[in-house]
């Protein structure tokens, strides 16, 4: 049975399921038993169990006879028979071979079912069951107030209504016994129905609230827990738990049903353990026992005036027992027992799940930039290398070649200065160089474009190289 079934209503316990089917937590699935089997033919001459388990609110679950063959799958919604008349709507948990290994389990016998199927739920019945639903929460607090004014010391925890709308049972938590003959009389004339009071326990009333524990999941009592056995505060003290009753307590006010899941085998390392050791009488001291690891089967003692202890092996304080028992007082208790410590493997959670370090991306973000600098570096220093060759007038290697246009008709094996004197283009001949006009230095090539094409004869041209030009 899943939400599918409970989104019908609020039949689910103990949170109900939201009004799409989906559940808020697993109490529309608890106690679920699932048929592995059940995509499987049975046998030509197999003959179906009649007896079905119906499951209604909370985690109350009843055998049922299905007399006329009425053909049942997991989760649908029945009419069924009830003792005090009337019928009741629940969903149908388990069919076939599961419901007689179920009643093997609760020691049920086919002989004690009595009670039968009436029919499928038809549309009419699903519609007065949901009625009688949505009826169960201001039923529960006009009868808390009823209890209130009458001074009762009980406590009306849930109401389940009857699929016929007919009868209501009030499950309530009380210390002793009460009596509610007057309350049943007010409340049978404020609702109009029959009046059934049921007293549970205080855990029972947590598994039918429901709710999440300590250990941060949904209640055992209300999921998958049927029977409530005594938790003793014994448990705890066999467990060397501290006896604190905030911590050992859970949401009903009782010891936590989980203080029993692990005490046989406690149980059962306590067995090797010796008793009534607390002193070891020796000649150097009595060594009192202060401390005892069960599943290590160590005992560690201390001798008086000393606040270091020493750890000794089961046999070894059970030898020292029995010599006390004799008479005879050892000197000390022996050599010290050196636990063996193994070497802790780590284990490399980056090689095993196949994931990189959380700051790989930092290491090669700091490596680029550590590049880049070195780049920065290198480029600095050859750039003022080139300068100071430049200065130093060193050759600085073969240029690359020109076009005709930035060359012009330079003639072959001709210097620059002689192309500057050659013949100009009105047919007026250079004149001599004044002193002091010299060939310029190699290493400028400023305007060196403008200084290779031929000029017209303009006095005004500041650039010109040849000062002295003819009249």
């Amino acid at each position: 049975m899943g939400c599918g079934s409970c989104s019908t209503g609020g039949g689910c316990s103990p949170a109900g399921c939201k009004s799409n089917g989906s559940c808020l937590t697993n109490g529309c699935s608890k106690l679920d038993v699932h048929d592995w089997l059940s995509h499987m033919d049975m046998p030509t001459n197999y003959k179906p169990f009649s007896i079905v388990e119906v499951k209604f609110k909370g985690s109350r679950k009843e055998f049922y006879h299905n007399n006329d063959n009425i053909y049942l799958e997991t989760g649908d919604l029945v009419a069924v028979e009830t003792t005090t008349g009337g019928y009741d709507i629940g969903h149908v948990s388990i069919t076939g071979e599961l419901v007689r290994m179920q009643m093997t389990k609760r020691h049920v016998k086919e002989a004690d079912v009595v009670k039968k199927i009436y029919r499928r739920a038809t549309p009419a019945d699903v519609d007065k069951w949901k009625l009688a639903k949505d009826m169960e929460w201001e039923t529960m607090h006009k009868s808390r107030t009823l209890a209130l004014e009458l001074n009762l010391s009980m406590k009306i925890s849930d109401v389940d209504y009857q699929g016929d709308k007919t009868k209501a049972t009030f499950y309530y938590t009380a210390e002793g016994r009460v009596d509610f003959r007057e309350l049943i009389k007010k409340m049978a004339e404020s609702f109009l129905i029959r009046i059934e009071m049921r007293q549970i326990g205080m855990r029972q009333e947590a598994s039918r609230l429901g709710g999440i524990g300590s250990c941060g999941r949904e209640l055992c009592c209300s999921t998958w827990l049927t029977d409530f056995k005594t938790v003793s505060t014994s448990a705890a003290r066999y467990q060397n738990l501290s006896l604190n009753t905030l911590k050992l307590a859970g949401q009903c006010g009782k010891l936590k049903c989980c203080l029993n899941y692990e005490l046989d085998t406690y149980m059962d390392a306590l067995k090797h353990i010796p008793d009534n050791v607390n002193v070891l009488k020796t000649e150097k001291g009595d060594a009192r026992l202060q401390k005892t690891d069960i599943f290590k089967k160590i005992m560690w003692f201390s001798y008086p005036r000393e606040e270091s202890w020493v750890p000794m092996t089961i046999d070894k304080v059970k030898e020292i027992q029995q010599l006390n028992r004799e008479g005879i007082i050892p000197a000390d208790l022996g050599e010290v027992f050196e636990e063996e410590t193994k070497p802790v493997k780590v284990l490399d959670y980056e090689n095993v799940v196949g994931q990189d370090s959380l700051t790989r991306l930092d290491e090669r973000r700091n490596n680029q930039n550590k590049n880049k600098n070195k780049n920065k570096n290198r480029n600095r220093n050859g750039a003022g290398e080139q300068q100071a060759n430049k200065i130093d007038g060193a050759p600085q290697g073969p240029r690359p070649e020109r076009s005709n246009r930035q060359q012009g008709n330079r003639p072959e094996g001709g210097n620059r200065q002689q192309h500057q004197q050659g013949p100009r283009p009105d047919g007026a001949q250079a004149g001599p160089k004044p002193e002091g006009g010299g060939t310029r230095p190699q290493g400028n090539n400023n305007n060196r474009r403008n200084n290779n094409r031929p000029r017209p004869n303009n006095p005004n041209n500041r650039n010109n190289d040849n000062p002295a030009r003819p009249e």
